[in-house]
């Protein structure tokens, strides 16, 4: 097998590997932004609200907790976008890689 081949081979296992840390982080902000509606969601129903400051609960004005919590969604989604991004731009350039290593082990099979 010729180096440039072993090289796209490496490549392909380093994409791999990429796409698999992008994938936890994807999955780590999702759970985050679950969280953070949940919690949205009982604010609405509630009169009182608190936030965790340190390792003490403070009572809060419940608008200011909800305009928090919105931030921190648009924050999330927006992470979990870029993510994605990052992921279809390495899959893409993994497919194109993974072509280009068929069709050289095609040629020196022949």
């Amino acid at each position: 097998m010729e180096d440039d081949t072993q090289q796209k081979i490496q490549q392909l296992q380093l994409a791999e590997q990429s796409v698999q840390t992008l994938l936890m982080q994807k999955k780590q902000f999702q759970t985050q932004l679950l969280e953070i509606d949940n919690a949205l969601k009982e604010l609405e129903n509630s009169k009182t609200a608190y936030k965790i400051v340190g390792s003490i609960m403070v009572e809060s004005k419940k608008e200011e907790l909800t305009k928090d919590l919105q931030a921190k969604k648009e924050t999330t989604e927006l992470r979990i976008k870029t993510l994605e991004k990052q992921e279809s731009t390495i899959k893409e350039k993994t497919s194109k890689i993974q072509k280009e290593v068929m069709d050289t082990l095609k040629k020196e099979k022949k």
